[in-house]
């Protein structure tokens, strides 16, 4: 065993195990990532299975502002250096799976990320210090441990009979193997449809099931409910071409002596009995867990959602095991099905927020920010200026919010991309602004192709609060009272730089607000 003892272990080197490494190698900090397969990005060499990303790659946006840009640019890595966007590596709005393999090994490359690859983890546990023993033997010790292995175990319901099916992990993607078949997909979400769509073509009937209706990330504005790249076989569905959508429970599966299945489905619907369905082929598409099977008892993580994912701290660390981080997809307990901290463009920013984390709590650095005088409307115009601009806050909904900390010398400290329900440093617990960018309250029961739905004026201030699409909340915090909330209305073109609509409404809530603030 290796007498030094690092600061950071980064156990694997996906998209966000390399965001994290960027950033440590920039702070000069003793790393080491870990990554199982023979080259970082591995789960992007098989998932998805028809490998088209859902995640946008709009490179014509008519701005020239990179960090606007990056509202836009779902799949890019944060740098410094614009070479190490993904724009540069594909033209396509939904880019091929390979093209991320290529972008996420050249980031690797061009940040001098200290990889070890074929290091496969079979043990993490905590003598002291981290032990994290790999499959070979080979043993590593280090003061945190940050997991950002994402969710490598698929998420197979209890049903029975459902090993015998096919995993969406390795069933076949030909459609000629499904020539003329009846095929049942279990899932509702985007790896089921996008199966579906796939074998249109070839397959005799398609049923998608499910206990839940489906949801269209269209209305509920979580990006892994069902996109429409993948919603073709809606259509198929609702103009009667044999495929349809059965909404219930499977209850079991059969497999018979020819091969084929026997399925019992309970239907939701009213009035609707229990039957048995005949199948050649039962696909397993319901999504995927994090692994937590190579944790000691010492430094078991507590899980969450059925225990799908770890239970996280507001900056990132378990819940119950100090030191122990999380980095990536599997944050997105944090916001589950509702942001977007289970994607690339969601977590990089999560995993910015934990390097600052780690940078203040372990190295003294303070966290990023900037002096403004503690005035109404010097305060209102930092504000309008990172609503207008942030991707940060644009892409983490709800989850990261600008801070701004009024101190006692009549100046205030802005502070960028801090986890919004972090308490302690470096908010402090004397009060402060809280600034994010949200949906409305009720958004996704809304839908937005319906015009017969009432939306509020853009000029409409005194009704901002009622707007169900993405716009700038402020939040006043102080112990002991009630938060105060001002929301600024929404804009079409995202824009909040009306001095009458929305900078004035604010200045003067901050007036207000800093007014009653007691010395």
């Amino acid at each position: 065993m290796p007498d030094n003892i690092l600061d950071y272990l980064v156990i694997g080197a996906g998209p966000a195990g390399l965001q994290l490494g960027h950033h440590l190698h920039r702070a000069g900090r003793d790393y080491l990532i870990l990554e199982a397969g023979p080259a970082p990005g591995q789960f992007f060499r098989t998932f998805p299975r028809h490998r088209t990303l859902i995640s946008i790659n709009k490179k014509n946006t008519g701005w020239d502002d990179p960090e606007l840009n990056l509202r836009m640019d779902w799949n890019s890595l944060l740098s410094d250096d614009p070479d190490l966007l993904f724009t540069r590596y594909s033209d396509r709005y939904f880019p091929q799976a390979d093209d991320m393999v290529r972008y996420l090994g050249d980031y690797a490359r061009a940040c001098g990320l200290r990889i070890v690859c074929g290091a496969r983890v079979a043990r993490v546990e905590r003598p002291g210090a981290f032990l994290v023993t790999l499959e070979d033997g080979r043993t590593y010790r280090a003061r945190r441990v940050v997991v950002a292995t994402g969710v490598s175990r698929p998420n197979v319901p209890p049903i029975p009979g459902i090993e015998t099916a096919d995993l969406y992990q390795t069933a076949s993607v030909d459609p000629a193997d499904y020539l003329g078949q009846r095929v049942l997909i279990l899932g509702k979400g985007n790896s089921a449809f996008e199966t579906a769509d796939n074998l249109m073509e070839t397959a005799a009937v398609i049923h998608v099931a499910g206990p839940h209706s489906v949801r269209m990330a269209w209305r509920t504005h979580y990006v892994g409910h069902l996109r429409a790249i993948n919603n073709g076989f809606l259509d198929t569905y609702q103009l009667k071409s044999q495929n349809a959508l059965l909404d219930g429970d499977v209850r079991r599966i059969e497999r018979q002596p020819d091969g084929t299945y026997l399925v019992t489905v309970a239907f939701a619907r009213v009035n609707e009995v229990t039957k048995d369905i005949p199948y050649d082929r039962v696909i397993v598409c319901t999504g995927f867990r994090f692994d937590a099977s190579i944790f000691a008892g010492d430094c078991r993580p507590d899980l969450v959602i059925d225990g799908r994912f770890p239970a996280l701290t507001p900056a990132y660390e378990s819940v119950n095991v100090p030191d122990l981080y999380f980095a990536g997809t599997i944050t997105q307990s944090r916001d589950f099905k509702q942001g977007t901290s289970g994607f690339i463009h969601g977590f990089r920013y999560g995993v910015r927020a934990l390097h600052r984390v780690l940078e203040s709590r372990h190295h003294g650095v303070p966290w990023p920010g900037r002096t403004l005088p503690a005035d109404p409307a010097a305060l209102a115009a930092a504000v309008i200026e990172r609503v207008n601009r942030t991707s940060a806050l644009w892409q983490q909904f709800g989850l990261l919010a600008d801070v701004i900390v009024l101190d006692d010398d009549g100046t205030a400290r802005y502070l960028e991309e801090v986890p919004y329900d972090m308490e302690g440093p470096p908010i402090g617990n004397r009060g402060h602004f809280a600034i994010t960018l949200e949906y409305g309250p009720g958004h996704d029961q809304v839908d937005p192709f319906d015009i017969k739905v009432a939306r509020i004026a853009q000029s409409d201030s005194a009704r901002a609060h009622e707007g169900h699409y993405l716009h700038p909340v402020v939040r006043h915090h102080r112990p002991g009272e009630p938060v105060a909330a001002h929301h600024l209305t929404e804009n079409l073109e995202n824009e909040w730089d009306s001095p009458e609509v929305h900078v004035e409404p604010l200045r003067a809530f901050l007036a207000a607000r800093t007014a009653s603030v007691p010395a």
